[in-house]
């Protein structure tokens, strides 16, 4: 009687602990996706913001610079969607 009392709690624990890392890989994926996404935007904030200033101080460069400014924000886009991307293999794969 004892040892099914004993096997029973060991089941539940084992399905608890199942429950919470399926969970816990969840909370991971977030923080994955969002993380990545609130790099990008921030890195993308100072990248524009830098761009205006070489503008402001240097209006003749407008093409070159602004050329330079559309390279590094796909550059930016490519690491936001890397970041969701792993998000992805986390929640789906893992």
């Amino acid at each position: 009687m004892e040892i099914l009392w004993i096997s029973t709690v060991v089941l539940d624990f084992v399905q608890i602990f199942a429950l919470l890392q399926q969970e816990l890989k969840f909370i991971g994926v977030g923080v994955a996706a969002g993380a990545g996404t609130i790099g990008a935007g921030a890195g993308m904030g100072y990248l524009i913001g830098q761009t205006i200033a070489s503008i402001h101080r240097q209006p003749e460069q407008f093409d070159q610079t602004r050329t330079l400014m559309f390279l590094g924000i796909g550059l930016v886009e490519a690491f936001a969607l890397y970041s969701l991307v792993f998000a992805l293999l986390i929640a789906f794969v893992l």
